[in-house]
């Protein structure tokens, strides 16, 4: 018995390939989701294409802003993309499904191909493209794997037999995202060198490679020659700080030393320390300065209130009343901080985070805005 069907048109993939225009988001930031992937057990890939057919312009190791509609309310997040500028025609973003956790969680089980997505873009400093060098080392430990494969497959897209080695730490065997993707570009360059190093085995794997955590003597095992080269590094804050600390004192030389990471919470405690003695010395130097007015800023939804001062940034002033607000880069680039003004004026200086369109409808970075008048904020 034979089963006939009618050939699937490949004519909507093949119109991408003639874009020529760049994809401008200010002009439409709605992405199509065009595939997804499942990368391990709990980590997902999502490629992304624009409505009509345009380029993607980025740096390796850069990140988007999304803004996804999760029930009645608009989460703004920040993901690095995967994919490598080298493949201009979609961009890709690669998440880990965390638990309790309201995004990861959403994208897992809701988006799907034919879906649609804002994002804003692409941004960050973290970019391999700023730091030319003849060798690099990329580290990484658990999704932050994410910025250093952007990176790798931009320098094996671009050929040249870049000196490139790539050490990735990961719990298990199993949770070695983008695995064989990876062995197989070393296989083919041989200047691109892998290492994974797992915490334990898995149900299906002993793990013969590097085992425990990295540690200097893993490293130096690796990558002898790790002291030559630019380091990047991308993974939890327990690890980036590890690394770092590692690197420190084993004589590396830390301005060639480039981490990235984002933070949803609040200030570290040596921050918010360092902050709080310098407010207190402004304080001080300030003498008979007139008296600073101070705002009234109420969060509509959760009904807190706070008194902020005019020359503070909401976000300063609530951390230090103790609420906590989503938050990154702290700069007025990533637009995770992106809220609805109802009531009230701020002056706002920021650098990219929210376009022009969106200020005329009332939303400000509350990173980088301070008041001119008592706020009411719809979050």
């Amino acid at each position: 018995m034979s089963v006939s069907s009618a050939p699937v048109s490949a004519e909507p993939a093949a119109a991408r390939l003639v874009a020529s225009a760049p994809w401008d988001a200010e002009a439409d930031d709605a992405l199509l989701c065009v595939a997804v992937r499942d990368e391990t057990h709990d980590v997902k890939t999502f490629v992304l294409a624009p409505r009509e057919p345009r380029l993607f312009a980025y740096a390796p190791g850069q990140f988007l802003t999304f803004s996804f509609e999760i029930g009645s309310e608009t989460i703004h997040r920040c993901y690095t993309v995967s994919s490598a500028p080298t493949r201009p025609h979609t961009v890709s973003f690669t998440v880990k499904r965390v638990p309790g956790g309201p995004v990861s969680n959403w994208l897992h089980d809701t988006l799907k191909v034919g879906d649609t997505v804002r994002a804003l873009g692409p941004m960050g400093e973290f970019s391999c493209f700023n730091h030319p060098a003849g060798k690099y080392l990329l580290l990484s430990g658990g999704s932050g794997i994410t910025p250093m494969m952007s990176m790798a497959r931009t320098f094996h897209d671009l050929g040249g037999g870049r000196d490139v080695a790539f050490v990735h730490s990961a719990r298990s065997p199993a949770d070695i995202v983008f695995r064989g993707e990876l062995d197989t570009m070393a296989r083919l360059d041989p200047a691109f060198r892998v290492h994974a190093v797992c915490e334990t085995d898995s149900p299906a794997e002993a793990w013969a490679g590097f085992k425990g955590r990295l540690s200097l003597d893993i490293l130096s095992e690796a990558v002898p020659d790790f002291r030559e080269r630019e380091v990047f590094v991308c993974g939890p804050k327990p690890y980036m700080d590890a690394v770092r600390a590692m690197l420190a004192g084993a004589g590396f030389d830390m301005a060639r030393h480039h981490e990235e990471s984002f933070d949803f919470g609040a200030l570290p405690q040596a921050e918010q320390e360092a902050a709080s003695e310098a407010a207190e010395q402004l304080d001080a130097e300030a003498g008979a300065a007139p008296a600073m007015r101070t705002f009234r800023v109420e969060f509509a939804k959760t009904r807190r209130v706070l008194e902020c001062p005019e020359d503070s940034t909401v976000l300063d002033a609530a951390r230090k009343a103790g609420i906590r607000l989503p938050s990154s880069c702290a700069k007025g680039l990533c637009g995770t901080c992106k809220s609805k003004i109802t009531t009230g004026t701020v002056t706002m200086a920021h650098a990219g985070g929210i376009r022009q369109r969106e200020i005329d409808a009332g939303m400000a970075l509350l990173c980088c805005s301070k008041p001119t008048s008592d706020l009411v904020i719809e979050r």
